[in-house]
């Protein structure tokens, strides 16, 4: 009982921190605590489910962030969406694919002072190229129908530029899974002083 309890604490603390009703305005908060809550949230979509998909891995490595000012519950439900689009991306993995075990890697590093970056990779089937330019299209979605609304890497699109003033993108080929990059400025103050040409130079 004991146990039980701890873990419907520690379920409704990660809740908690995940939807941030109570920090609706713009604070500094920890990435890796929103990124920790996000995968516990959806913890139950990385286990095995039958012997065609096993479990799926998370590697993290967690580079030394300071804290960042945004908006929390927003950026908590861009790791969401892209989290989730990795999970179906290696459910819908044909099962003879599944040489390699399934994995998403999730990395956080420091760009420079006023810059940080979150890396999320996973080593699915990738994107075709020629959709690879309408992936934060709004209402475009190469799953099946009834299973994505196309609307999630949009709206994290908008939510990353237009209320964090940063930048996000994506690097895929067939068979070589996909990564996504999101770049956020340390503080909002940041963003606009800070030069493109460093942002590019993230790998």
């Amino acid at each position: 009982m004991k146990l039980g309890a701890d873990r419907i604490r520690q379920i409704v603390l990660s809740l908690r921190n995940f939807s941030r009703l109570d920090e609706s305005a713009i604070k500094s908060v920890d990435l890796h605590g929103g990124i920790d809550s996000t995968l516990l949230i959806l913890q139950h979509r990385l286990k095995q489910h039958d012997a065609a998909r096993p479990p799926i891995q998370i590697v993290k490595t967690y580079g030394d962030l300071p804290l960042v000012e945004c908006y929390a519950s927003q950026l908590n439900q861009v790791f969401v969406n892209l989290l989730s689009n990795a999970i179906d991306a290696l459910e819908d993995q044909p099962h003879q694919d599944h040489l390699v075990a399934p994995a998403i890697q999730i990395k956080t590093n420091r760009v420079n002072e006023d810059w940080v970056a979150i890396h999320i990779a996973d080593n699915g089937p990738g994107i075709p190229e020629h959709f690879r330019d309408r992936v934060f299209d709004a209402f475009f979605t190469t799953k099946t129908i009834g299973k994505g609304t196309g609307l999630g890497l949009s709206i994290s699109q908008q939510i990353i530029i237009d209320r964090h003033q940063g930048r996000m993108r994506c690097h895929s080929d067939p068979g070589q899974g996909t990564e996504f990059i999101i770049e956020l400025p340390v503080g909002q103050s940041a963003s606009t002083t800070q030069p493109a040409a460093a942002l590019h130079s993230v790998a």
